[in-house]
C-alpha cells in the first residue's frame, strides 16, 4: 500500500564510512521523532523546516544505536514525492541493520526492490522510461554508458515518446470529433494529410529503433570474443588486456579447453571478452567440444579479435576462421611482433580477399580494403593501445549522443517502438486501400498504446511489478 511508510538501507550493506537508511511516507516524521535525540531544548524534527540536516542520536528504548546526521524533506519536494527522512550513520553493517530494525520497530515497514522508485513513478515524480535509467545510472559500466543513462533520466525519452503519442492522439481525435460531428468538422483531404504525417513519425520511430544496437552496446558492453588457431597467443592477449595472468598460458597448443569471460574497461570502452579454443580439427573429444564452443560464442559476438601467430605462416586451419569471419565486425591481431615475422599484413589481407573478399569492420575515418590489423606483442603488451583507439572509432565515433539525442538502450523500449511501427504501418495500407476514416483509428490506438507502454501511461499493473522487481533494495 502506498500509505505505508517505508525503509530500507540506501546505501552498499558493507563497511564502509557512511551509511544511509531512508524512510518515506506519510508517517516518516513521526518515526524519527519517537528514535532521534539532540540537545535538550531542541524542538521535533517534524517541526524543523525541510531540507535541513540535524546531528544526534538514534536511540531505541532509551539506549543510543549510533551517533547520525538526519536530513527531513517533505514532499512532494522530494524523489518519491512523498515525506521523507534520511539518516546517515557510521557504515558498519550492524549500525545500519540496528537503525534500520529500530525505525521498523517504531512504525514503518521494510521496502520492497526499487520501492521508492516504483512510489516516485507512482506519484507522477518521474515516468516508467526515466525510473528504468535510475537503474542503468546505478549499473552503468562506463562513462559513455552513464552519459546516456543520466540524458534518460533527465527524461530524452519520455519527451521523444510523448511528442509522437501526442501527435497520434491528435489524428485520433480529429477522426472521432469529425464522426461525431459531420455538418461542422470536414475530413476532405484528411487521408493525403494523416499519410505525410504518419510517414514523418515512422521515420522517427525507425530513428529510434536503429540506436538500440549501440545502445544496447553502450548499457552491457561489447560482446567480444577472441578467436583464433591454437597457440596463436589468444590467452596471452587476454591478459594483456586485462593486465593480469587470468588465462593460464603455454606452449602446448590446445591449453585453452573451455571459454572463459572476463568484463574489462578498456580506455572506456566495456568489453565483455571471452578466450575460446583454438579453432582446428581435432580428434580429441574434450578439445571438439571446445571448439564448438568457440564457434557458437563467435557466431554471437559484436567484435572478433582475431589473433594471427605471425611468427608461423597461416594453414587451413587460419582459412576456416576467415570463412566464419563473414559479415563481422572484426580486428585482427598480428601477435608475436616481438619475433621474427613470418606472415605479414599482406598475406592476411590476400588471404581474406581470395576467401571472401574484404571482411567487416571499417572506421569512417579509414578506407579499408579489409578487417583493420594491428601488430601486437602480447607478451610485452606493445599495440594495446592502437587497440583501444580501433575500438572507439569503431564503436562509438558518431554513436554517443549528445544531451539532446535519445539513444535506446532499453530491450522493452525497443519492442514496444517496433510494435508502433507496426501498427502505423497498417495505418498507412488502410489509407492506401481507401478505408473509412474510424477503421483507421484502430491501429491508431495500437500505436498509442505501444508508445504509453514505454513511459508507463498504458502499462498493466503486471509489468510495472516486473521492471520494479529487478531493483535492488534501497532505491
Amino acid at each position: 500500500m502506498r500509505s505505508d511508510t517505508i525503509a530500507a538501507i540506501s546505501s552498499a550493506v558493507s563497511d564502509s564510512g557512511i551509511g544511509i537508511v531512508r524512510i518515506s511516507g506519510p508517517k516518516s516524521f513521526d518515526v524519527i521523532d519517537r528514535i532521534y535525540r539532540s540537545g535538550k531544548g531542541k524542538k521535533k524534527l517534524s517541526e524543523e523546516k525541510s531540507h535541513t540536516i540535524h546531528y544526534g542520536y538514534i536511540e531505541d528504548d532509551g539506549n543510543a544505536v549510533d551517533e547520525v546526521l538526519v536530513m527531513i524533506m517533505r514532499g512532494p519536494g522530494t524523489f518519491t514525492a512523498e515525506d521523507t527522512v534520511e539518516i546517515d550513520c557510521h557504515g558498519g553493517v550492524c549500525a545500519m541493520k540496528r537503525i534500520l530494525e529500530t525505525v521498523i520497530k517504531n512504525g514503518a515497514r521494510p521496502a520492497e526492490p526499487g520501492e521508492f522508485t516504483k512510489r516516485a513513478f507512482l506519484n507522477g515524480r518521474i515516468d516508467l522510461s526515466q525510473a528504468e535509467a535510475v537503474m542503468d545510472v546505478i549499473q552503468a559500466k562506463n562513462e559513455y554508458a552513464l552519459k546516456n543513462s543520466v540524458s534518460q533520466l533527465k527524461g530524452s525519452v519520455r519527451e521523444e515518446i510523448a511528442k509522437l503519442r501526442g501527435e497520434i492522439l491528435y489524428h485520433i481525435a480529429r477522426i472521432e470529433a469529425a464522426l461525431d460531428d459531420p455538418e461542422h468538422i470536414s475530413l476532405d483531404g484528411y487521408s493525403q494529410e494523416a499519410g505525410d504525417d504518419i510517414a514523418r513519425m515512422q521515420k522517427t520511430i525507425e530513428r529510434l529503433i536503429s540506436t538500440a544496437d549501440n545502445g544496447r552496446i553502450l548499457k552491457e558492453g561489447i560482446r567480444t570474443v577472441i578467436a583464433g588457431r591454437p597457440n596463436a597467443g589468444k590467452s596471452s592477449v587476454l591478459n594483456a588486456l586485462l593486465g593480469e595472468d587470468r588465462a593460464i598460458v603455454t606452449e602446448i597448443a590446445g591449453t585453452t579447453r573451455d571459454t572463459l569471460e572476463e568484463t574489462i574497461n578498456l580506455g572506456g570502452v566495456t568489453l565483455i571478452i571471452t578466450d575460446t579454443a583454438g579453432i582446428r580439427e581435432t580428434e580429441d573429444v574434450v578439445e571438439k567440444i571446445g571448439v564448438g564452443k568457440a564457434k557458437e560464442k563467435l557466431e554471437n559476438a559484436d567484435l572478433v579479435l582475431y589473433v594471427v601467430d605471425s611468427s608461423e605462416r597461416p594453414d587451413e586451419n587460419d582459412e576456416t576462421i576467415i570463412r566464419m569471419l563473414k559479415d563481422k565486425k572484426t580486428i585482427i591481431l598480428l601477435n608475436k611482433s616481438d619475433m621474427e615475422t613470418v606472415t605479414t599484413k599482406e598475406m592476411i589481407e590476400e588471404m581474406i580477399s581470395r576467401v571472401h573478399g574484404s571482411c567487416t569492420g571499417e572506421t569512417k575515418s579509414e578506407e579499408r580494403s579489409g578487417c583493420p590489423i594491428l601488430c601486437v606483442s602480447a607478451l610485452e603488451g606493445t599495440g594495446i593501445d592502437l587497440l583501444e583507439n580501433l575500438l572507439k572509432e569503431m564503436f562509438y565515433q558518431g554513436a554517443i549522443p549528445s544531451d539532446n539525442e535519445v539513444c535506446i538502450t532499453n530491450m522493452r523500449h525497443k519492442a514496444l517502438l517496433m510494435d508502433a511501427k507496426d501498427s502505423l504501418q497498417r495505418v498507412q495500407e488502410s489509407i492506401s486501400l481507401g478505408m473509412p476514416e474510424d477503421f483507421l483509428t484502430i491501429d491508431l490506438m495500437g500505436a498509442c498504446e505501444a508508445l504509453g507502454g514505454i513511459t508507463g501511461e498504458t502499462s498493466s499493473e503486471d509489468v510495472i511489478d516486473e521492471i520494479f522487481g529487478k531493483f535492488c533494495l534501497g532505491k
